[in-house]
């Protein structure tokens, strides 16, 4: 699956089925080993019955208490991910720019970007190993602050670094002005982030295939802030202009740097994609019923 993989992954609009069997898959694992071992215990017998030799990252490997050789892991078919939505984005930005897509088991809360359940891991890996898959190539977001880059698969948060303090940002889209805001802060979410922190402050849900990101305001102070979708050809600037109060940029929930007042930053969907394997029926519209219909 490997060898091709860069000419046969196709749009999340139109996902592929692949057709080639897996021969090696990197390990990323829940962040907490005790929680993991019985999953990674099931996994390893799961991958020797279908002869899929595992790859193991120097900090996976340390962490498990296994004496794994160096290994290269831009030569795993696939990525098998044993957690939640967070282990999912920190595999999703591991992999980036390397041809591997990432297959989630769900051992945290929601996972709502993993295909399979828990209890489903014997019976469903053996699928994904024979490559019965499908691999979605989403969007990530570019963010720049100074000096300092990042590269965002879910959001870019914006937000003031004092709590409890309102800031004020002057924000544009594609170099044109939209004014003042007050408010706590201001999230930039891909399709994959927009069903998170941008969901919970009222932004709206973005299908996996659209090439955009949604900019929501957090807690404005204003009855007209509405969340407004841009496409990759419009580009987004906030600035601050609070006199005596820095905001911190975030990058999947990681801090990368501070604006101090006076200073932009600047966010667009940028040039990598990351890349979503899943169980053919794994949809997102049944993941969009089964997470958020209860």
């Amino acid at each position: 699956m490997h060898s091709n993989a860069g000419s046969t992954l196709q749009s999340a609009s139109r996902p592929e089925t692949s057709s080639e069997a897996v021969r090696q898959a990197a390990v990323i694992t829940h962040g907490k080993p005790e929680l993991i071992e019985p999953a990674l215990t099931r996994l390893r017998r799961v991958a020797e019955a279908c002869s899929v030799e595992l790859l193991f990252p120097p900090d996976e490997a340390e962490k498990h208490g296994l004496d794994a050789a160096e290994q290269d892991l831009r030569e795993a078919d696939l990525a098998v991910v044993l957690g939640g939505d967070g282990t999912m984005l920190r595999a999703l930005q591991r992999f980036l720019g390397t041809n591997v897509p990432v297959l989630g088991v769900n051992f945290g809360t929601i996972g709502f970007l993993t295909s399979i359940r828990a209890d489903g891991l014997e019976r469903q890996l053996p699928r994904a190993f024979a490559g019965q898959l499908r691999v979605l190539e989403l969007p990530t977001l570019d963010v720049s602050v100074g000096g300092t880059r990042g590269t965002a698969v879910n959001d870019v948060v914006i937000t003031s670094s004092t709590l409890g303090r309102m800031v004020r940002l002057r924000w544009a889209v594609g170099g044109e002005s939209l004014g003042v805001q007050r408010c706590d802060g201001v999230i930039c979410a891909t399709p994959t982030g927009s069903t998170g922190y941008n969901l919970s402050n009222g932004g709206p849900v973005m299908v996996w295939g659209l090439d955009a990101f949604v900019i929501t305001f957090i807690a404005p102070h204003s009855l007209n802030a509405r969340p407004l979708v841009a496409p990759r050809s419009r580009g987004f600037e906030v600035c601050n202009e609070t006199s005596d109060v820095c905001v911190s940029v975030l990058v999947d929930g990681h801090g990368i740097s501070e604006a101090a007042p006076g200073e932009c930053v600047s966010v667009h969907l940028g040039a990598a994609k990351s890349l979503l394997a899943t169980l053919p029926e794994a949809t997102f519209f049944t993941r969009y019923r089964d997470t958020f219909s209860a």
